[in-house]
């Protein structure tokens, strides 16, 4: 290793936002394991969740290892929630640099099926919740003088639809509105990168009770044959919210396990074939 490469990420003393980073147990979802590896690299952290409970529990990971973490319970669809939750970030810790943004939900239904309401229901969690909670936090960012970096999660049907209409058609508005933010506040020196995770195995997805037999065929989408988890989203988070990825904006990174290049692994044979072209 060369003596003289360090392993400073740039984070240490700043604030992060983790929208979304709660998650039931010790379960580790994309949100949580950001929040973890944020305070890891000496961020202080504002945990947001719809559940409070669900928040502290991720603070107390945080502090079980020496770092600094509070717990905000908002709702995001709602504005004044949104500028609350900067408010307090301020308060807490002085200062706002880092914005994660993971508030979601999916919806599995054609554009015949889907019902509006679902569909203005989805655009809203999906969309408006990173348009608001950027709105508010930029500010700050810019009062700070430091500039920032905002991550949004996207997801790769953003970028290889497999239906979800209402689902798909959020995130790729979620490309969209990054790349927009990201030509908008460069010269305020803020970085705003999505990320558009495969699939990965959540707390959302195991308390739906997926299958071992579902299970399997999630980690064969993939060509390097693993199963994605939070801590590998958590892991792009940190990198792009970090000082290593200064010269990097407005770009989409894809964390999937090479499943959105669509040929299987070459030893896994026509069952992963079959499998790859019906998951993403």
């Amino acid at each position: 290793m060369n003596a003289g490469l360090h392993m400073d990420l740039g984070l240490e003393g700043k604030v992060a936002i983790v929208a979304g980073g709660g998650a039931a147990g010790d379960g580790i979802g994309n949100g949580r394991a950001a929040a973890i590896l944020l305070a890891r690299a000496g961020a202080r952290v504002l945990v947001v969740d719809r559940s409070l409970d669900l928040a502290e529990g991720t603070v107390r990971m945080i502090a079980s290892e020496g770092g600094d973490a509070a717990a905000h319970e908002a709702d995001l669809t709602d504005e004044s929630q949104c500028a609350t939750m900067v408010e307090a970030a301020l308060a807490r810790f002085g200062r706002v640099d880092v914005l994660d943004n993971n508030v979601g939900i999916a919806s599995l239904d054609t554009v015949v099926a889907e019902q509006q309401s679902r569909w203005e229901r989805v655009m809203r969690v999906n969309v408006e919740t990173m348009f608001l909670t950027a709105k508010h936090t930029i500010p700050a960012m810019i009062e700070s003088g430091d500039g920032g970096a905002i991550v949004n999660i996207s997801s790769i049907a953003a970028l290889r639809p497999r239906g979800m209409t209402a689902y798909s058609t959020s995130k790729a508005a979620v490309v969209g509105l990054t790349r927009a933010m990201a030509v908008d506040h460069a010269r305020d020196g803020i970085r705003v990168n999505c990320i558009a995770p495969g699939p990965v195995y959540t707390p959302m997805v195991y308390s739906d009770g997926m299958s071992h037999d579902a299970r399997e065929q999630r980690r064969k989408y993939s060509l390097l044959a693993i199963e994605g988890t939070g801590w590998d989203i958590g892991h792009a988070v940190l990198y792009l919210a970090s000082g290593w990825a200064r010269y990097v904006t407005g770009q989409t990174l894809v964390v999937d396990g090479g499943g959105t290049l669509g040929g299987p692994p070459r030893s896994a044979g026509t069952e992963a074939a079959q499998v790859s072209g019906n998951l993403g």
